[in-house]
């Protein structure tokens, strides 16, 4: 008897084990068939790389990519290795320091580091520049962000800001090249404010953020005080004074006054004086005397010889059209009343030559020396009639020719 049940019991465990076994085998199987279902129905797997994991190629393949798309985020590990260690620098300045780097493939970059984790100015540069993708606007690699630190990735530019140009003895550019870089330029500050989805005001346009790449092609840069505003709203509501002595358009010194886009219209006419002139707007005399280039400019257009004035500042005598006109544009553009500045978009046809520029009227010899009655008794024209006065579609010439198609 337990002979009889010892053996049934070994036949009950071995039956257990070759069922156990079965069932794994079939559950092994059928996992196989579900995966194979799976490969074959499932979409293709995206591509997804690393800018830091791959070879060369594929690298530039990407940043090509990049460029038209969201910018990448990056650890600090990794713009540490991209700036060797941070070995280079390029500038500095209140909001932090500027590093020169490259990414594994050789492109070479510029690495913003913030001071103190200035989050608003990161924000507003991730938000703006971010979004944006333009010839003439510095673009956006990536970022990084984390506990330690806060970085933007943008292209490296060769040949540095504007400014060291203007205002360098040792370095210059020739009128020609100078007027295509105003051009450029135009045509950037134009995309923010008319092109983009939402309205970009640049908030300190200047020549040190005027970038310049190895043929010298221009890029606006650092949107450190750049807004997003809704093409709906007429203004912005501005806190506290943004952007750069000199350049700041005389409504930010006047409480409550409604801040446009306009702003920056103001400041590229100051940055197109000293385009013109090829030195400072505002230089110290021995007697701490000032000499204000725009002023300069205004009497000599008052007097009918901004010729004179162009021949004194090293212009040749075949680009001196164009740098009458570029004058012309200047003081169209720090008009007092922000209406009565021009849009970017006239401002690019009028420096490109295409239209007749009209008289411009007499502005404030200085910033802020209007005052809130200057100002607001010009705010009142409305921007239609203030419009026909920048420019005429027609040139002299064209005008002269229809007027010998009409006599025929």
């Amino acid at each position: 008897m337990s002979t009889a049940a010892a053996i049934i019991a070994s036949l009950l465990v071995l039956a257990g084990i070759i069922g156990s076994i079965a069932v794994f085998c079939a559950r092994r199987m059928r996992k196989g068939i579900v995966s194979e279902l799976q490969a074959a129905v499932a979409p293709p797997a995206s591509n997804v790389v690393q800018v830091w994991e791959v070879d060369a190629p594929t690298t530039e393949r990407f940043l090509q990519d990049l460029a038209r798309e969201k910018p990448v985020r990056f650890t600090a590990q990794q713009i540490c290795s991209f700036t060797n260690n941070y070995s280079t620098t390029l500038g500095s300045g209140g909001f932090g320091v500027v590093y020169k780097g490259q990414f594994p493939n050789g492109v070479k970059i510029a690495v913003k580091v913030l001071k103190k984790r200035d989050e608003e100015q990161f924000m507003a540069e991730i938000g703006t520049i971010g979004r944006t993708y333009h010839i003439n606007l510095v673009r956006l690699y990536g970022f990084s962000y984390d506990s330690l630190m806060s970085a933007l990735v943008y292209e490296y530019l060769e040949n540095g800001s504007l400014d060291k140009y203007l205002f360098s003895d040792t370095q210059s550019i020739g009128w020609e090249k100078r007027h295509e870089i105003a051009i450029g330029a135009a045509k950037g500050i134009a995309y923010l404010h008319e092109e983009c989805q939402r309205r970009i005001i640049h908030y300190d346009i200047k020549p040190a953020n005027i970038l310049l790449d190895a043929n010298f092609l221009p890029k606006v840069g650092d949107f450190g005080l750049a807004k997003l505003c809704n093409r709906d709203n007429t203004h912005d509501t501005v806190t506290r004074y943004r952007g750069t002595p000199g350049y700041m358009a005389p409504e930010f010194s006047l409480n409550n006054f409604r801040i446009t886009f306009r702003c920056d219209v103001y400041s590229f006419g100051m940055v197109l004086f000293e385009i013109v002139g090829n030195r400072r707007n505002a230089i110290r005399g021995p007697t701490d005397s000032l000499d204000w280039f725009p002023k300069h400019v205004w009497d000599q257009f008052e007097k009918g010889e901004l010729g004179t004035m162009t021949s004194s500042r090293g212009i040749e005598e075949k680009d001196r059209e164009k740098a009458e006109r570029m004058s012309l544009v200047a003081l169209w553009c720090v008009q007092d009343s922000p209406d009565a500045r021009p849009p970017m978009s006239a401002v690019v046809k009028m420096l490109e030559g295409g239209v007749e520029i009209m008289p411009p009227p007499r502005p404030s010899h200085y910033p802020f020396s209007g005052g809130m009655d200057v100002i607001r008794s010009r705010e009142d024209s409305s921007s239609e009639e203030a419009t026909s006065y920048w420019y005429k579609k027609s040139t002299p010439v064209m005008t002269k020719y229809e007027r010998q198609i009409a006599t025929l």
